[in-house]
């Protein structure tokens, strides 16, 4: 049979292409202005105003810039995330007796294994998809770079090490997923108990078990993934500033104290820059991906089913 966790993994890869497509003009707003410190001179304007302003000034394709790089990115660090992620809790859960649920502790194991794997393997992609994101952010005229072209710059222009550049912040970003992953499957399990337990109580069979719904999980993965980028976002600055190669970024010697510097400089309104705009595209990202997520993995579960030849 096919391994679960590469199924997962497709379905992962999938479902996060659905998702971040339907909201990737948050993604490119977010990042422009997590990394344009100018943006702190201007008035606040409204995330719809914003994307208004982007598509007035440079035209609709800026608010898709990076997208190929994207997509692609999002494919492999979801698809790497749920390979890892899959087949470290099924390692962990042949390892011990008892339940099939992870505890909060074996879920961030479990993250921490993911997140480590997914963070250097898929970085490359990231540096490029963010460096053609901020070539709108110059008032200088430039020709717009493909992605060959951005990547023999890169490597013309800083070596193969460009391509590792914030993986620093990357790495400490491994928190998000951790926290986001371990929130969603505690609440997962205790949303399962609940329902379970009530299922039972009104004359349900005794070994019944609650079936989550795809709003379910639509919920829970928005809720979850709000909870972990409000608490690591400011590390999504740096790794931004960074990977868009600024001038500054290279006067910052760590993670620690790039987040340092930015508080110094611009106050702690400079590490939570472009935060709505994050948040609303993180988590209706999040939410699409979990939904979806399910409902592929279940269906490549059941075509492999009656096709079991393409299984072997």
């Amino acid at each position: 049979m096919l391994n679960n966790g590469l199924i997962h993994a497709a379905a992962g890869a999938a479902g996060g292409i659905v998702a971040v497509t339907a909201t990737y003009p948050l993604v490119v707003l977010s990042t422009r202005e997590s990394v344009d410190k100018q943006d702190q001179t201007k008035a606040k304007k409204s995330i719809l105003e914003a994307l208004q302003t982007i598509r007035r000034e440079k035209g609709w394709t800026a608010l898709y810039r990076g997208v190929g790089p994207c997509l692609f990115a999002i494919a492999l660090t979801n698809g790497f995330y749920y390979f890892f992620y899959e087949n470290t809790k099924e390692f962990i859960v042949k390892s011990r007796e008892g339940s099939k649920a992870l505890s909060t502790l074996e879920s961030m194991l479990a993250g921490l294994v993911a997140g480590s794997c997914t963070a250097i393997l898929s970085n490359p992609v990231w540096v490029i998809q963010t460096t053609q994101i901020n070539q709108d952010t110059s008032d200088k005229p430039k020709s717009r770079m493909g992605v060959i072209q951005t990547v023999r710059t890169l490597l013309k222009d800083y070596g193969i090490s460009a391509f590792f550049r914030g993986v620093g912040p990357a790495l400490v970003l491994v928190m998000n997923p951790i926290i986001q992953y371990t929130v969603f499957e505690q609440m997962k399990n205790l949303l399962i108990k609940r329902r379970t337990a009530k299922l039972r109580a009104t004359g349900g069979l005794a070994i019944a078990v609650a079936v989550l719904s795809d709003w379910d999980y639509f919920f829970l993965g928005a809720l979850s993934k709000l909870v972990a980028t409000s608490l690591t976002y400011p590390y999504i600055v740096v790794k931004n500033r960074l990977q868009a190669g600024s001038d500054e970024a290279a006067r910052y010697k760590s993670a620690l104290h790039s987040v340092l510097i930015i508080a110094k400089e611009e106050g702690i309104e400079g590490l939570y820059r472009g935060l709505s705009s994050k948040l609303l595209q993180s988590v209706l990202t999040a939410a699409i991906l979990f939904a979806s997520q399910k409902r592929i993995y279940e269906f490549t579960k059941q075509a492999l089913a009656v096709a079991p030849v393409f299984a072997k």
